[in-house]
């Protein structure tokens, strides 16, 4: 897709979409080569975004991720059209807290979007999270039309060797992957890699040709620059979308990574499952997408 078409699409959904957006030079991003100290930051008893002023701290604060005048783009869970005590989609003011962290280490733009299961009109409003993204001076960006998708080669993947990504995935500076942690039918777990599901097009093809197997292969593609797995209202049965608050309980819980393996073998833990119980984290482990070995990495915890 066209730059140009790109950007007369955005603006005809009301959404005033810039052309600060960067090359596909920049698809592996604008990390700074001085490592984080820590290879995972889990933080415990705040509000979300106090946990994750803690947590970025830890790393560095998050001029360590975004640098001067680049363009990030932010991937929550903005699946369904539902309110955001249903813990169905990331927690909009953790949302928010990421993009002000990200103006205030310099970045020229900062892009939100899904591609939602529900309509994506009703699941970026109703979830909280259009306001707050507004509210921090970010910019909504629709996932809805195949137009807006490029294919790309995923060489590593074992079942998944192409798919069509967001091009904002293709073009911005930096990719700050937010899930939220919840239970799910097919795949288990949705965390990290499972929210990657929102960057492409065809999400069906995964689960025809083996869900876990698909998540697992797409983690090796594009890998997030950050990771931030919401665990601070966690929907602990009928995921993905739930049925009533009745589902959800409250674990005021946040866990930071560059390791989306990781993260996803952290978070399996926190809600009370073993990493090898998770089949996708297994295979993207294997296929070197990161480390679930969680005793052989840096964690800092920090407790509110």
């Amino acid at each position: 897709m066209d730059r140009r078409k790109f950007i007369k699409n955005s603006v005809a959904f009301g959404l005033g979409v810039n052309t600060g957006l960067g090359s596909y030079k920049k698809l592996f991003g604008m990390v700074k080569d001085d490592k984080p100290v820590y290879d995972l930051v889990a933080v415990k008893g705040g509000e979300p975004d106090v946990m994750f002023d803690k947590g970025i701290a830890s790393l560095g604060g998050m001029k360590n991720f975004v640098n001067k005048n680049k363009t990030v783009v932010i991937k929550p869970n903005i699946g369904w059209d539902t309110s955001p005590e249903r813990a169905a989609n990331t927690n909009p003011i953790l949302v928010k807290r990421i993009i002000e962290h990200c103006y205030e280490a310099g970045a020229k733009t900062v892009y939100v979007f899904d591609h939602t299961c529900d309509e994506w009109g009703r699941c970026y409003r109703n979830s909280g999270i259009e306001h707050y993204v507004n509210a921090a001076g970010g910019t909504m960006v629709p996932g809805n039309s195949e137009s807006y998708y490029q294919k790309v080669a995923v060489p590593n993947g074992k079942v998944i060797q192409e798919a069509k990504a967001h091009e904002l995935i293709l073009e911005s500076d930096v990719f700050i992957n937010v899930p939220v942690l919840k239970s799910h039918g097919g795949a288990t777990l949705t965390m990290s890699m499972k929210n990657l599901m929102g960057v492409v097009w065809d999400r069906r093809y995964w689960h025809r040709n083996g869900l876990h197997q698909c998540i697992a292969d797409f983690a090796t593609f594009r890998k997030p620059d950050l990771n931030v797995l919401d665990a601070y209202a966690v929907m602990k049965r009928n995921g993905p979308r739930g049925v009533s608050v009745q589902d959800v309980i409250s674990m005021k819980s946040l866990l930071i990574s560059t390791d989306i393996v990781a993260a996803d073998a952290a978070g399996a833990k926190l809600f009370g499952l073993e990493p090898d119980e998770i089949d996708h984290i297994k295979y993207a482990h294997e296929l070197k997408a990161g480390s679930m070995d969680l005793s052989g990495l840096s964690i800092k915890r920090i407790k509110i």
